[in-house]
């Protein structure tokens, strides 16, 4: 079953996983998790781990988290 994500609304609590085609907002919803859960949780930058499966994609989100921060 497909289930469109919210990354303003998908809990923070537990684990997440994300999986989707190319082009499908998979950054954009990434780095949105990533910010909030700065923004609403005592976590820290160095207590959360995004994997991603490219130098490139890591790159882009890191670029994307550091422009939206």
């Amino acid at each position: 079953m497909t289930q469109e994500l919210n990354p303003l609304t998908l809990p923070l609590q537990g684990r997440q996983l994300i999986e989707a085609s190319a082009g499908t907002g998979k950054t954009y919803n990434i780095t949105r998790l990533y910010i909030r859960l700065l923004l609403e949780t005592d976590y820290h930058v160095q207590n959360i781990l995004v994997m991603t499966f490219t130098e490139a994609a890591t790159a882009e989100l890191r670029d994307r988290i550091r422009e939206r921060l």
